[in-house]
């Protein structure tokens, strides 16, 4: 994987979020790839999964948003998802990463998981517990 690195800016957004300072109405699709892209810098593609579920299931906790809300195949298929990008581009920091956005990539698309699977199967209560493959096509990585 080229050499990513997370900036000042990356670290503060992180700290915020897990620090409940961003509001869920801020927390839209490019947040959860930015918190993705920092989680893998800082834990690589083998611990990234497990922070970003940590980091999620807080916020929710933080904000007093059900539990039932959290999806673990969403997101780990978005981790790895990130992860197939970032090894395609390098980058300084997710602000040099977003530029990758230009090149026509599929990752700031939210509905792009429903080409990886079929939306009964994504949006079951197993997928949103649990890992799911998907069904359609896999989630390059």
């Amino acid at each position: 994987m080229p050499q990513h690195a997370v900036s000042v800016s990356d670290l503060a957004f992180r700290a915020a979020f897990d620090a409940g300072g961003i509001a869920p109405s801020a927390f839209d699709h490019r947040a959860h790839v930015r918190l993705a892209y920092v989680h893998l810098v800082e834990h690589g593609i083998a611990g990234a999964p497990q922070a970003m579920r940590a980091s999620l299931q807080g916020f929710l906790a933080t904000h007093g948003i059900a539990a039932s809300k959290y999806h673990e195949t969403l997101t780990r298929a978005w981790t790895l998802a990130v992860a197939h990008f970032m090894t395609r581009c390098g980058s300084e920091a997710f602000e040099a990463f977003e530029a990758f956005e230009a090149h026509g990539t599929p990752l700031f698309d939210s509905r792009v998981m429903l080409t990886h699977y079929t939306p009964g199967r994504l949006f079951s209560d197993m997928a949103r517990a649990t890992w799911v493959e998907p069904d359609l096509d896999p989630i390059p990585h």
